[in-house]
């Protein structure tokens, strides 16, 4: 037997590329949704059926996961789901105070999202590292029952530890502890942290974290990005912040890196808790459940407008049954706006579908402003994106570079009504291969708050022209359109 395949050895191969490209073919066929990506690795799995259909393996494979993790998801649902009382928001009242475009909007929401919106909501913005991360240690201190915490990044540093100190107290206090961290973003620091929550007794565990050969295969391009900190089942925290030394003055000093993050009350933290709770479930198999997560709403906040409460809608997305819902949301906010869409993201690299409904915005005469940073985290990625500004450059958008430190926001807000604020960035990989969690806001005082965040962000910027960009080096812009290719990835 051994001799005989020793002799064909390479018609052996050839068989077993064959049966592999057919299978790989075959799986891109029936679960790609978008006909150029079925296209795309049908002709690279064709072309090359062995490497291809590794490459297809590591980098392709997300429909499976969407079923699987949704199915799962849909179990955890059913348990770690607070049952609460809704003040579910009435679609008069958002008729009559900011007109009936916006219902449609709520409906688009009602129907592409699990979760609904809601009234009773309080956020507090948070501009610094430093606030958000005393915002949130103090908040873990004066826990009673309870504390679920999801992130992408936990470094182990300065930060870190000052996290794992807090954590660890609450643990020593009797407090129910869970931490989740995704299987990349744990390793952002070397050695991880996960060593010091093992010895402050905290229960950690990783997103995505099964290794076959050394990649954490089939799913390897699939991360949690979602960033959630739930207290006592009364109060959350989520944005933009990871957890990590180099958004704090206080340990990175003058240049540290900028970000927001939102301290949240309300019946959206019982939203809030599902998603997380639902994440906690897959990756551990163990549902949170009984008094210690029970999910208590306080008193309706003072916090109104002329006695209009903020709504607020939890909005989830990743690669399973969600995975549309950021991109629908969007392009139909973006069809909505009359007057003003302002865009606050590290990373804009938005699909084909995206950039259409926001040019189309411009053609009608929105004035449409998008803020990036002067000097990006992420050379790639900055390449790739300076190489798209003209695609909205030519369509009536502007394009600011903010000066200054590193800027990781990612904000949006709609004719000052409607604002947008959470984990997700305007690119693929936020788009269709992360777990997200943003929040969908319906307040005119709130979006004021964003807009002036953009607005101090777009004061000190310079702007991007077409006559700049075409004015580079050939060779240069060459190179950022080649890195452009490889944008669904970075």
């Amino acid at each position: 037997m051994w001799q005989t395949l020793m002799t064909h050895w390479p018609n052996v191969l050839v068989i077993i590329s064959a049966v592999m490209a057919t299978v790989g073919i075959a799986h891109a066929i029936m679960t790609k949704e978008d006909v150029r990506a079925a296209t795309g690795w049908v002709g690279v799995m064709f072309l090359s059926p062995f490497l291809g259909v590794l490459i297809y393996a590591v980098a392709g494979i997300n429909r499976i996961r969407r079923a699987s993790i949704g199915a799962q998801r849909l179990l955890a649902s059913d348990v770690a789901s607070a049952k609460h009382d809704r003040d579910i928001a009435a679609e008069g009242l958002i008729a009559e105070r900011y007109g009936q475009r916006f219902t449609g909007l709520k409906t688009l929401g009602d129907r592409v999202a699990r979760r609904a919106l809601t009234s009773g909501n309080a956020i507090a913005m948070l501009k610094t590292g430093d606030e958000a991360y005393a915002a949130m240690c103090g908040a873990i201190d004066r826990a009673q029952r309870s504390i679920l915490l999801e992130t992408y990044i936990f470094d182990n540093d300065d930060v870190g530890q000052l996290f794992v100190e807090s954590l660890g107290r609450a643990v020593r206090r009797g407090v129910t502890v869970r931490v989740l961290i995704d299987a990349v973003g744990v390793r952002y620091s070397v050695p991880s942290i996960l060593r010091q929550l093992k010895a402050a007794d905290v229960t950690a565990d990783l997103f995505n974290g099964n290794i076959v050969m050394g990649l954490r295969l089939p799913y390897a391009n699939l991360r949690t990005h979602r960033k959630i900190l739930i207290v006592d089942g009364m109060m959350a925290f989520t944005g933009g912040m990871n957890i990590r030394k180099g958004f704090s003055a206080e340990f990175a000093g003058s240049s540290s890196a900028r970000d927001t993050h939102f301290q949240v009350t309300g019946p959206v933290v019982a939203d809030l808790f599902s998603v997380a709770a639902e994440d906690w479930r897959f990756a551990g198999n163990e549902a949170l459940k009984g008094d210690a997560w029970r999910i208590e709403n306080p008193s309706p906040p003072d916090r109104t407008l002329a006695g209009q409460p903020m709504l607020v809608r939890a909005v989830a997305t990743g690669p399973d049954a969600s995975i549309e819902t950021n991109h629908q949301l969007l392009i139909g906010a973006f069809s909505v706006a009359r007057k003003s869409i302002r865009i606050m993201s590290p990373y804009f690299l938005p699909d084909r579908e995206l950039i259409s409904a926001l040019t189309t915005a411009g053609r009608r005469g929105v004035e449409i402003d998008i803020v990036v940073p002067a000097v990006n985290n992420l050379f790639l990625v900055d390449r790739a994106m300076t190489a798209q500004f003209d695609q909205v450059l030519k369509h009536y958008c502007r394009v600011w570079r903010h000066a200054g430190s590193f800027d990781h926001s990612k904000l949006m807000s709609i004719d000052g009504v409607w604002a947008y604020v959470g984990s997700s960035n305007l690119d693929a990989r936020s788009l269709r291969l992360n777990f997200e969690i943003d929040m969908e806001v319906l307040d005119a005082s709130f979006a004021a708050e964003i807009d002036e965040r953009i607005g101090s962000a777009i004061a000190s910027a310079i702007p991007v022209t077409l006559e700049a960009l075409r004015a580079r080096p050939f060779i240069v812009r060459l190179f950022d359109r080649v890195l452009w290719l490889g944008s669904p990835y970075l």
